[in-house]
């Protein structure tokens, strides 16, 4: 079967939640491209070492898959080789785990060269302890679910050349880390600041960033719309210079293989002045969502970064529902700080830029006197270009502004002039 006309099987062990994550799933696998047939849920304290979910079990998933006429079972689990090899045998099906259904995702979505190789790299060192006893398996090659990237091609080489693959890709990937260091370096010497968009899988972060920085950055409801990270200028009253960054969303149970795969893009993160933490306010599971995010942002070593939690699809919520919350800071997870907008309509945008610029301290907005001569057209044109201008006066050979501006550019027009100082702030 095609992509488009393929039917998928969803399982969830006994978790917390385990509505909820099979929820998740079945909007993965629609992600992937394919269809969820049906789906059942596995309550067990232990799992079984051999197939996950117990033979019993086993045996009730191959009698509803073939009568769903499915053609791949996924689990909302990681397996293990063992388990991976026991459950194919058993169900005489294609078997795929949650981590495998998120890297078909991003194999799928990457765009870059960049992206492609830190998707193949998760991919392979996901794989390659998973070779053994799979031997059988290799000729069940061809479309669908699973095989796409490196995916089961891969699979006919042996390990080593497999391990080959994966130090070229990590050394690849080491010169985009350098690249990007580069690239921020270059930005720091210009006195940029970032801001950085993060939250959960489909928050609406893509519809934002295009709102904020009117731009057409491709949007979508599927998870994981967004993987190659975007940025753009973010236009602020201040005229501060300031970068917004798209990033890639979280999920919950995020691969570990994919974490350090994207290491090189999630390092963009690392030097954001501030992160706009966006929440899906119309999401019921919202709470789970962000707890989901607050526990990738501390793997990642930023969880102290200043932030800005911003509510987004305040147009999906019933007019009272959204009154309500805006109201009650005390609700869990709400707070009098936190931001309430619209991507889609507008609606509270103007807040949420007017809070983002109250919120980067580390270059605070002043208001500062300049006399320019004759000879300073240079800085006299970066104050116009950067600065807000609030009054000029021209008296003999000299040019007295009155402007507001970042500490830093003030700093930096400080040094331009020539001697005597020319620059007063007021305090």
């Amino acid at each position: 079967m095609g992509w488009a006309s393929s039917r998928r099987w969803g399982v969830a062990p006994g978790v917390p939640d385990a509505e909820e994550t099979l929820q998740e799933l079945q909007e993965l696998t629609t992600s992937a491209g394919a269809r969820a047939a049906a789906s059942t849920l596995q309550r067990t304290p232990e799992p079984d070492p051999a197939t996950l979910v117990g033979r019993g079990k086993v045996q009730e998933i191959r009698a509803q898959a073939r009568a769903a006429r499915a053609d791949v079972v996924i689990f909302d689990h990681d397996l293990t080789p063992t388990q991976l090899r026991n459950l194919e045998q058993a169900l005489d099906l294609k078997v795929i785990d949650r981590t495998q259904l998120i890297l078909d995702i991003f194999a799928r979505r990457a765009r870059t060269r960049e992206g492609q190789l830190q998707v193949e790299l998760a991919q392979l060192s996901y794989l390659l302890p998973r070779l053994a006893g799979r031997g059988t398996l290799l000729s069940r090659l061809g479309g669908g679910i699973g095989t796409r990237g490196p995916g089961e091609q891969q699979l006919e080489f042996d390990r080593r050349r497999i391990r080959a693959r994966i130090r070229r890709l990590r050394e690849a990937i080491e010169r985009v880390r350098a690249q990007r260091a580069l690239h921020r370096a270059q930005r720091q010497a210009r006195h940029f600041q970032m801001v950085a968009l993060v939250g959960y899988t489909n928050a609406g972060k893509s519809t934002l960033f295009n709102a904020l920085t009117r731009s057409r950055v491709g949007t979508s409801p599927r998870l994981f719309a967004t993987l190659d990270p975007t940025v753009r200028a973010l236009p602020l009253r201040s005229r501060r210079a300031v970068l917004l960054s798209d990033t890639v969303g979280f999920i919950r149970k995020l691969p570990a293989h994919l974490v350090a795969s994207f290491r090189a893009t999630l390092e963009e993160l690392e030097g954001a002045s501030l992160l706009l933490h966006v929440t899906d306010a119309a999401h019921p599971h919202h709470a789970a969502q962000d707890a989901a995010v607050e526990e990738l942002l501390e793997k990642l070593g930023i969880a102290s970064t200043a932030r800005l939690h911003v509510w987004n699809k305040l147009d999906l919520l019933e007019p009272r529902e959204a009154m309500r919350r805006a109201e009650a800071p005390d609700s869990p997870g709400i707070s009098r700080g936190d931001v309430w907008v619209s991507a889609r309509t507008g609606e509270g945008l103007e807040t949420l830029v007017q809070r983002i610029d109250e919120a980067l301290e580390e270059d605070p907005v002043v208001e500062a006197h300049f006399e320019f001569s004759p000879s300073d057209s240079e800085p006299l044109a970066l104050l116009h270009r950067s600065g807000t201008i609030l009054s000029t006066h021209f008296d003999d050979d000299r040019v007295r502004v009155h402007a507001r501006v970042t500490a830093s550019l003030r700093r930096r027009l400080h040094a331009s002039l020539a001697p005597p100082q020319k620059v007063s702030a007021d305090l």
